[in-house]
């Protein structure tokens, strides 16, 4: 039987779009499809997209600042902005950035967030690459 609070939450095609055994393309669902949503949005550049121009976060603006405290608050409050704008499935909690310590040139997104219909708690990591902080 059906669950109608996941129904809500919908299907949407796998991000990256990808092909099943059957040649079907395959799709996700319920609280994968608000992650896959999460990662497009956070992927996708401002003016990007031809019809919906705004869609998006200024994240890519960063790619070739330093990985340093200013570029993360900066991460940060791009990545929030957008996911609060563009997914209304939705409440996000708290966005952290920093930098990752194993890699100088990855930046380390992570988005605590609750989703209305489920009433579940979710954290999304989303790994974006920047210049690394020469000293």
């Amino acid at each position: 039987m059906p669950d109608p609070t996941k129904d809500f939450l919908g299907a949407g095609w796998k991000f990256p779009p990808q092909l099943d055994s059957r040649g079907q393309i395959e799709l996700v669902s319920q609280e994968q499809d608000v992650a896959e949503a999460l990662r497009i949005i956070l992927m996708t550049r401002k003016g990007e997209r031809a019809m919906r121009p705004d869609f998006g976060s200024e994240l890519f603006s960063l790619q070739f600042a330093p990985n340093d405290a200013t570029t993360a608050g900066l991460a940060r409050r791009y990545a929030q902005e957008a996911v609060e704008m563009y997914e209304p499935r939705i409440e996000v909690k708290e966005v952290h950035a920093a930098p990752d310590p194993e890699n100088p040139e990855r930046l380390l997104i992570s988005i605590a967030y609750h989703i209305h219909a489920t009433n579940a708690d979710r954290n999304l990591v989303f790994p974006f690459y920047v210049s690394p902080d020469e000293e």
